[in-house]
């Protein structure tokens, strides 16, 4: 048929052709796409996966720096307690001594006291018989509104009371103490009165004897006053310093204490703040570990088509370019072509 001049019927073929030519141009766009999709899908992930380890490794972080913070806490919350307690002993103890000492004092005032009224008693005994001008009458019994009416009426007076006390004196003294006891405790840092002389001394009247009597009386007095006085000052400032002491020891536990609720608060807020950071460490682990598979899921989608994308690529366009040239020859173009050649060579022929 090509010899005569007539062309052959391929025109399924040449449309099969550019069906075929067709199909490896989508396949290609696809293939592009794919990559672009690729490339895109894996930056992508490379990012989620960098972002979630800064992620990851911020909560580990600061999970061990709150964790810390917490052990910090509970130490001092531990020492604040210890500290409160042993404040609270040394109050306790401060308190107990401060008892003691005042107890200490009062007996020793009232000892003291009760030595005292009955030294100036005796004094004033002795003063009626041998100094009657500083000599000091008792008072009066003061009779009540009955008995004055009654007296009035001619009645009686009622009886007095006969003096209680020390011999009498209507003196009462603590039973822990006596006279001999304070003026020893009075002159305890004196020396022993000598001997007495082997012989008598010098004549003395009885004034002068007195005289020398109540100077001792004096003397004892003025011991005990100051002692008394002594005692005064000191307690005095023993109860100072334990109401200072009381102020700062309250103004310290109300600061402790106050240290304390804060510490603790803060503890059970940074206690909290781990737990939720442990929470989204396990989410964000979680989120890395899918990322990560779906990082491997793309990889075993694109490696073979990115490693082989320039391959095919030429491959397809090899292919197109064969079924073009095909089509050419499929269309008549080079059959024309052999049926004029082979008409030359007849001619050549011809003519040889």
């Amino acid at each position: 048929l090509a010899l005569s001049g007539k062309k052959i019927g391929f025109e399924k073929v040449i449309t099969m052709i550019d069906e075929l030519v067709v199909t490896l141009k989508k396949e290609q766009v696809d293939d592009e796409s794919k990559k672009e999709y690729c490339g895109v899908e894996f930056d992508q992930s490379d990012d989620k996966k960098k972002s979630l380890e800064r992620t990851l490794s911020d909560l580990e972080t600061l999970i061990a720096e709150t964790k810390e913070g917490v052990a910090t806490a509970t130490e001092e919350i531990a020492a604040l307690l210890k500290g409160i307690a042993e404040l609270d002993k040394s109050v306790a103890e401060a308190t107990e001594i401060r008892k003691v000492e005042n107890a200490e004092y009062k007996d020793l005032m009232a000892s003291n006291g009760a030595a005292k009224e009955l030294i100036l008693f005796a004094r004033n005994r002795m003063n009626k018989f041998y100094n009657p001008k500083l000599y000091k009458a008792a008072p009066k019994q003061e009779l009540s509104e009955e008995d004055r009416i009654a007296v009035n009426n001619g009645g009686t007076p009622p009886p007095t009371e006969a003096p209680g006390g020390i011999a009498g004196t209507g003196v009462a003294i603590p039973a822990a103490a006596s006279f001999v006891q304070v003026s020893l405790h009075s002159s305890s840092a004196k020396a022993a009165p000598p001997p007495p002389p082997e012989t008598f001394g010098a004549y003395t009247n009885k004034g002068e004897e007195s005289n020398g009597v109540i100077g001792m009386i004096d003397l004892l007095v003025k011991d005990l006053d100051k002692e008394m006085t002594e005692s005064e000052t000191e307690e005095k400032n023993s109860q100072e310093d334990y109401e200072k002491f009381m102020a700062d020891a309250a103004e310290k536990r109300s600061l402790d204490a106050k240290s304390l609720e804060n510490k603790e608060s803060a503890k059970a807020a940074a206690e909290e703040s781990v737990l939720t950071a442990e929470q989204e460490d396990k989410a964000t682990l979680k989120e890395l570990m899918a990322n990560a598979e779906y990082i491997g899921g793309l990889h075993a989608e694109c490696d073979w088509l990115i490693s082989n994308f320039e391959v095919r690529k030429q491959a397809r366009s090899d292919e197109i370019d064969s079924l073009g040239r095909a089509k050419v020859v499929l269309s008549g173009a080079d059959y024309s072509l052999v049926q004029t050649s082979s008409h030359s060579r007849l001619l050549r022929r011809g003519r040889a």
